[in-house]
């Protein structure tokens, strides 16, 4: 019968071996992000604009969410589970939820998104250079007449307003797009990096979540870089097409408030210094394209969950227009760019996949004639 001292050893043993397959399946999310820092450096030397750089804006906010309030929040999660889920053998329960597997799976899955942070840094960091490379913001205009054009010939706020132009609906959507938004984005992120139930999906996610932010949010951003509707008579003169919007929304206040957020952006960018969740760029919505990749991920796992996560795909779609964040078109355009994206990568890890068990069949043939 083995004594406690080989217990423990087997379990560090077991943690050890869970621990190294995981990071051998990261290295190419850490890759992929090394790779990204360099080109965004090497970006912001270029162009003169190292003032830009903003990793260090995160190291504070992202260490306290990622090393400390989510770890924090699963282990208290997983013990009240165990608490109130079994009245007997909970000794038995407490090794199944904190088994190796388990806390090896937590430790790289924090360790990896101390590497996002880094990531998050060189998006922002890219997103700042954005008006300097393009000399502003050319595309409002043509987006705000493309939405007028698909919208029967009226700015869709306009619609939106004519049956929800209400304080109380302004104070619940600003809510849940600049608050609920992140809980349940970052959230799910925690979750598919740090648990043993999100191994199957768990590198597809990851790397679907770096394209929405590097696609949508940087190289699609830069092409057609436009400001958005809280910034349109900033940028093109014309202050009283969104007028009555802003002036709606100026009414807000308090944490949630989109026009405070949008008065900081703005102060940023006139003072042409970085800050943290800094630079100003609409088109496609990362809002829009990241809840859009949860929503498809979501619908893997159940449809009736699927048909849920879409349909809040559709408000925070609708709310990105309602708060002048974005024009209806930088969410039509994030949700086809992402839904394709998943798809390409889907087929791409497929292939993989099978051409990983593919090369395995010649030596497991050789070892059975050996």
């Amino acid at each position: 019968m083995a004594g406690p001292g080989k217990g423990r050893d087997a379990a560090r043993s077991d943690f050890w071996s869970h621990f190294t397959a995981r990071l051998i399946a990261d290295r190419w999310l850490y890759a992929a992000i090394v790779a990204y820092t360099a080109i965004g450096v090497a970006l912001l030397l270029a162009t003169d604009t190292e003032r830009m750089l903003s990793h260090g804006l995160y190291v504070a906010q992202w260490s306290k969410m990622f090393l400390l309030l989510m770890p924090l929040g699963a282990i208290s999660f997983d013990i009240c589970f165990v608490v109130l889920r079994f009245e007997r053998r909970r000794r038995l329960a407490y090794r199944r939820v904190f088994s190796p597997q388990r806390l090896a799976a937590l430790v790289c899955g924090v360790l990896l998104l101390m590497g996002f942070m880094v990531f998050q840094g060189t998006f922002t960091s890219i997103k700042n250079v954005l008006p300097v490379l393009n000399d502003g913001f050319p595309y409002d205009r043509l987006h705000a007449d493309l939405d007028r054009v698909l919208h029967f010939g009226q700015d869709p706020w306009r619609w939106l307003y004519g049956v929800a132009g209400h304080g109380l609906v302004r104070g619940i959507v600003e809510f849940n797009y600049n608050v609920l938004w992140f809980i349940l984005c970052f959230g799910a992120l925690f979750f598919v990096a740090t648990s043993p139930a999100a191994s199957t999906v768990r590198v597809r996610y990851l790397t679907m979540f770096m394209i929405v932010w590097v696609i949508c949010g940087n190289v699609l951003a830069g092409v057609f870089l436009s400001a958005g509707p809280a910034y349109y008579g900033l940028v093109t003169g014309d202050a009283a097409r969104f007028g009555e919007q802003l002036a709606f929304l100026a009414h807000s206040n308090g944490a949630s408030s989109a026009a405070t957020y949008q008065k900081y952006l703005w102060q940023l960018y006139e003072a042409d210094k970085a800050g943290f969740g800094g630079g100003i760029s609409a088109f496609p919505s990362v809002h829009v394209g990241l809840i859009t990749m949860n929503a498809l991920f979501a619908a893997e796992y159940s449809r009736r969950l699927g048909i849920a996560a879409f349909a809040y795909v559709a408000f925070v779609c609708a709310s990105s227009v309602y708060l002048a964040w974005h024009y209806a078109i930088d969410g039509y355009v994030s949700v086809l760019v992402v839904v394709a994206a998943y798809w390409l990568t889907r087929i791409a890890f497929r292939r993989a996949a099978a051409e990983s068990v593919g090369a395995l069949q010649p030596s497991r043939a050789r070892a059975s004639a050996a």
